[in-house]
């Protein structure tokens, strides 16, 4: 008898392969992006910003529809999805799903996407500021 073993890929081994080949960012090199025009995009749930605070001058955009507004090519693009040579910094609560997000990015051709190492706990251990809003949520 000659039994098949299913090999399943687990959430660990797929971060690693989408963060091969990528320069994240520290929190200051994405402050930093962020003055020079980069977009920095907060994918943070209300609750989570309420609790941690906003990051100034990012654009809040749902994870659920992060691709759909970002696609140069969609009709639900943002004024500011111009092209795909944007550069794109998604940020999450401690950047893991924000390394998820900006490879899916990647993936619809948006080549410059990456993410904040460490989300922002990270930025706050670093005092960068942060505000109480309010916050540039795109929909």
């Amino acid at each position: 008898m000659n039994v098949e073993v299913e090999r399943h890929t687990g959430i660990g081994e797929i971060l690693a392969k989408v963060r091969t080949g990528t320069r994240r960012m520290t929190p200051e090199e994405t402050e930093a992006a962020g003055r020079r025009g980069a977009l920095v995009v907060d994918t943070r749930t209300e609750h989570q910003r309420q609790e941690q605070g906003e990051i100034p001058g990012s654009l809040v955009i749902d994870r659920t529809v992060l691709e759909w507004r970002l696609d140069p090519l969609s009709d639900a693009r943002i004024p500011e999805a111009v092209d795909h040579d944007l550069e794109i910094i998604v940020i999450c609560r401690q950047g893991y799903s924000s390394s998820l997000a900006a490879a899916s990015l990647r993936a619809i051709g948006l080549w410059r996407a990456t993410d904040m190492i460490g989300g922002v706990e990270a930025w706050q251990r670093a005092g960068l500021p942060l505000t109480s809003g309010p916050a540039d949520v795109r929909h």
